[in-house]
């Protein structure tokens, strides 16, 4: 069993590619060519990036977006040969029932689904309605179309999170598939817990759907912890960026200049073309269906990421916290392990090192900043 300990520098790839060399490994196919894939939630962050692994795998992607706006800018951010191998299917509302019918009645049929639509923000007006009910029936409304409409369909790869496998604040010493989330229904009208709530049901709900309708179709869940990475090229507005990046725009933006905010409550990351990869192996590779995947890259504090973007970046010196503030590493003392041993088993994952996760965040949002003017 692969085991990763705070303060070893797990997030290393030589101490990553020690830890697991005498590992069996199941062989990895080549990209493929050919096949078509309904792909949800097609503007959020994770998605941008399996829409472009899914290309690069060869697949034509069917992507769901909330408008037809969002949808011609999701093929518009393509280069034109490959915006020829993408489409788009307007679903407003992934709680309503039959959400998904339209999109699934694809011409030509789809041959896998990949379903990252889910609420991520940690702040409710309405906790059933903006959150535990699109996560929740969003899932199990996807898995009655496939079952409906899409007899070709062979596996589903839901987006889970670290989140239905997590227990805070009494941590497992360590964690991998086997662990589940106990938060309760009942905690989850507290808006401290609706987030994690929706993951952990909306995982149990797609499990439950398959045991008990038993589909042509098996499912492989990702459970992916906070996520860094490049920016989405669709992206229409800096403050549309994904909730994982906010920490290192606000260092970059003199947010933390004063006082770097605490890293609680998560230490680990996963850089999002990891995350991505997942997705579309657990699609392609027989042995990844009817299982979870616990996908962590290693961990991360906000003053090692100011660190890490004062030694890429120098002219952000000014932006960033002096150097006694970053010396004060919050990391916690004890902090529980990882075991992601079946991910880099089965789906071959070699974990991208912190230092370039956060290196190429920064120079992707300066990036965004200089297109935008």
């Amino acid at each position: 069993m692969e085991y990763f300990v705070p303060h070893s520098f797990s997030f290393h790839p030589a101490l990553c590619y020690i830890a697991s060399r005498n590992m069996t490994r199941i062989a990895i196919p080549p990209p493929t060519a050919g096949g078509r894939v309904l792909l949800t939630g097609g503007t959020g962050f994770i998605a941008s990036h399996v829409l472009d692994c899914l290309l690069d795998h060869g697949f034509d992607v069917v992507v769901t977006a909330r408008s037809e706006e969002k949808g011609r800018r999701i093929v518009k951010s393509l280069d034109a040969s490959l915006g020829k191998k993408v489409s788009y299917v307007v679903v407003e509302n992934i709680a309503r029932d039959g959400a998904f019918d339209e999109a699934i009645k694809s011409d030509p049929p789809v041959d896998y689904v990949v379903h990252t639509a889910s609420p991520y923000q940690f702040f409710f007006d309405d906790p059933i309605r903006d959150c535990l009910d699109p996560a929740i029936k969003g899932t199990t409304g996807i898995l009655k179309s496939i079952k409906a409409f899409a007899p070709n369909v062979k596996r589903v790869v839901i987006t889970s999170s670290s989140a239905a496998i997590l227990n805070p604040p009494h941590h497992r010493e360590v964690y991998d598939e086997n662990s589940f989330s106990d938060v309760t229904m009942e905690q989850a009208m507290d808006p401290d817990h609706t987030y994690r709530a929706s993951k952990k049901f909306a995982e149990a709900a797609a499990w439950d759907f398959v045991a008990k309708e038993t589909p042509n179709f098996d499912i492989a869940t990702i459970n992916n912890t906070y996520t860094f990475g490049p920016i989405p090229r669709s992206l229409s507005s800096a403050n549309n960026l994904n909730t994982s990046n906010h920490r290192i725009r606000d260092l970059m933006e003199g947010l933390m200049r004063e006082k770097i905010a605490p890293t609680a409550p998560v230490f680990t990351f996963v850089d999002v073309r990891d995350v991505a990869l997942a997705h579309v192996r657990a699609m392609i590779i027989p042995e990844a269906g009817s299982k979870r995947f616990y996908v962590v890259g290693g961990f991360f504090s906000n003053p090692r990421l100011a660190g890490i973007i004062k030694a890429a970046h120098p002219e952000l010196a000014d932006k960033l916290p002096p150097q006694e503030e970053i010396d004060k590493d919050d990391f916690p003392d004890g902090h529980w392990k990882f075991d992601v041993s079946r991910s880099r088993k089965v789906l071959g994952l070699k974990y991208t090192a912190l230092e370039k996760s956060v290196g190429d965040t920064v120079d992707s949002i300066l990036e965004f900043k200089q297109r935008m003017g």
